[in-house]
């Protein structure tokens, strides 16, 4: 865990940004179909590589503190697909640290999201978290699936951390524990 970075997966490697996946970063950041689903209100699109170059330090700087960070996702084909993250959230009254993902149209369906998501929360949980908790736009259907598809419990609506409502869903570490315990089922059933 030297380096912070969550073990690869059967797919995928989840890695550190780079800066010479600014390009990528812009391409995935400046398309609302992916930004409006971060944050409250209106999208904020990427405009500029340069933009994309602070971004990358940015997610470098988020990575400084295990097991938080912010993530590459890279496909098979040496592609990034997105990011994955665990972060604290924001107003956070007791340090509680959110996983999320975003991916680029090119990478939605493949089960990406999850089994980035699934490594970045063994991650957490082997880093020590206690709980580690997933929040979305309620009617961001797609996102649900995949806190469904890795093993989170939904605890319904929360207006806790953002200004509009959220679907709030959960994993404690003992949760996790138990799920990997259990006997897996088919990893094709797992796909987004």
């Amino acid at each position: 865990m030297s380096e912070n970075v969550p073990a690869p997966t059967e797919r995928l490697v989840i890695r550190r940004w780079r800066h010479e996946d600014a390009a990528r970063l812009l391409d995935i950041q400046s398309r609302y179909e992916v930004m409006v689903w971060l944050g409250d209100g209106e999208p904020v699109l990427m405009q500029t590589l340069e933009q994309a170059h602070a971004k990358v330090d940015v997610y470098a700087e988020r990575c400084a503190v295990p097991p938080l960070g912010y993530w590459a996702i890279e496909r098979p084909d040496g592609v990034v697909a997105g990011s994955v993250a665990l972060m604290v959230m924001p107003n956070a009254e007791h340090g509680e640290v959110e996983i999320g993902w975003h991916l680029h149209p090119d990478s939605w369906g493949r089960g990406y999201a999850s089994e980035a998501a699934t490594a970045v929360l063994a991650h957490g949980f082997a880093g020590g978290l206690p709980e580690i908790i997933a929040v979305s736009h309620t009617h961001n259907e797609a996102s649900k699936a995949v806190m469904r598809r890795i093993g989170m419990t939904d605890d319904g609506v929360t207006e806790k951390w953002y200004d509009d409502p959220s679907a709030y869903f959960s994993m404690t570490a003992e949760q996790w524990a138990a799920r990997q315990a259990a006997p897996q089922a088919d990893p094709q059933a797992k796909r987004d």
